[in-house]
């Protein structure tokens, strides 16, 4: 009899995630694939008027285009948020696919945030295409660079998602708290209102959130003429990725089967 390796029992599962989330995110109901690119658009052009009426119509900020800067901005937070908050009921909703054996509850998480990443890079790419067609510069000067920050925000989530996966689970409560901070963590991270415009011991406190260092990397290789505060640093950025990845990966292996069982 043919035994399999270990490792392809583990692709053999993450396949059968993938095409189970993949369905389930978009073609739950009738209108999936429209909202993944409507959400998206609504919430930039929600941003934009407020920006607006409270700033009037400002052309730049700091050496880039206003409206490129806000996209930028937006879209790599959502990336994070949006793998983040998935990432909470990865566990709970395939929690009957762990009676067999070979599905482990890092699996899900793994997956989920796997296919969150590839829509929204897909979603990235078509406003960086609908751009193209408005004579919006949204295209990055260096795509190289720009890229691995965009995988370095990817990835964060994916570190945090999987810290908050085996917490949201014990203590169901951690659903609702990280729901009501993502909106003051999307202002403390410089989405809306550039970072330049405060006082520089506020900027010092800032630059403790690695969400600020990966959002300021990607505006900084799409236009090299930004001006981004001083501190950002892709190192502090990857200390964070290495150190949530290390302990979400260690309470996967010490609550595994009390998650199972929850």
């Amino acid at each position: 009899m043919l035994t399999r390796t270990p490792w392809q029992v583990t692709r053999s599962v993450w396949w059968a995630l993938f095409i189970r989330e993949s369905f389930a995110r978009t073609m739950s109901d009738r209108l999936g694939w429209f909202w993944l690119f409507a959400q998206p658009i609504l919430i930039v052009l929600v941003m934009v008027s407020i920006r607006t009426v409270v700033m009037g119509r400002v052309k730049t900020i700091a050496g880039a285009e206003f409206v490129p800067w806000l996209v930028i901005g937006l879209l790599g937070f959502q990336l994070f948020r949006e793998i983040m908050i998935r990432s909470l009921g990865a566990i709970d909703t395939n929690k009957r696919l762990f009676s067999y054996r070979q599905v482990k509850p890092i699996d899900p998480v793994f997956v989920r945030t796997y296919v969150d990443g590839v829509l929204h890079t897909f979603i990235f790419l078509m406003f960086i295409f609908a751009s193209l067609l408005m004579n919006i510069s949204l295209i990055p000067a260096y795509p190289v660079h720009a890229l691995f920050i965009w995988f370095s925000l990817w990835t964060l989530g994916v570190g945090i998602g999987l810290v908050l996966s085996v917490l949201a689970t014990i203590f169901p409560e951690i659903k609702k708290i990280v729901t009501v901070v993502t909106l003051p963590l999307m202002i403390l991270s410089g989405v809306i209102f550039p970072l330049n415009y405060i006082p520089f011991d506020l900027q010092q406190y800032l630059l403790l959130n690695p969400i600020v260092h990966g959002l300021e990397l990607l505006r900084v290789y799409f236009y090299p003429s930004y001006q981004t505060i001083p501190g950002i640093s892709l190192t502090y950025l990857w200390l964070w990725i290495f150190s949530l990845f290390s302990l979400g990966l260690m309470m996967h292996l010490r609550f595994e089967e009390r998650l199972k069982v929850l």
